[in-house]
């Protein structure tokens, strides 16, 4: 798993200097908010993030902290899709995703248990994920379980608030390759 490929593609994907009003993360600069660049240490105006500041928050903060490293040594595109999901709406929620998929689809725990949905990746979860490979021999349909849960997360923010409508056509757009 290239994971430097991933975060060019995200950097890429973002863009520079964006302040774009319906974003409730306010300022961004290469996807990295004003709130996690001042977290991570940089004080410098936002529009002036290094692209290459902005690649080692993502590899520290959205790859190696939340434990997705891990995950790709078993499972490369669980691990991408849990960076990319991560990056969107935290990395809690991405493993939270990861979780409950598993959970969903461990046929009623007789292929391995059910595990907590709390959020972290750990010993347990990392054990389910080692089953269901075993079991199902590919990470597919797990992968599919994830997105449908990101996909419908999307949609009920833009119920909730149309102003995210924008956020949740570019996402699908993404997934299908289209702008």
């Amino acid at each position: 798993m290239d994971v430097e490929a991933l975060i060019d593609a995200v950097i890429d994907r973002e863009g520079r200097y964006v302040n774009h009003p319906a974003d409730r993360g306010g300022a961004t600069c290469w996807g990295i908010t004003e709130a996690v660049a001042r977290a991570e240490g940089f004080a410098g105006a936002m529009r002036d993030l290094p692209r290459a500041e902005a690649a080692a928050i993502y590899r520290r903060i959205y790859w190696l902290r939340p434990g997705f490293d891990q995950i790709a040594r078993r499972a490369p595109a669980i691990a991408a899709e849990l960076f990319d999901t991560g990056v969107n709406m935290g990395t809690a929620t991405a493993t939270a995703f990861l979780q409950r998929a598993l959970n969903a689809l461990n046929r009623a725990a007789r292929d391995y248990p059910d595990i907590a949905v709390d959020r972290a990746i750990g010993p347990r979860t990392l054990s389910a994920l080692d089953a269901f490979l075993r079991v199902r021999g590919s990470e597919t349909v797990l992968l599919r379980a994830m997105e449908a849960l990101q996909g419908e997360r999307y949609i009920a923010l833009a119920e909730r608030r149309p102003s995210q409508e924008a956020f949740l056509y570019g996402w699908l757009a993404n997934r299908i390759g289209q702008d």
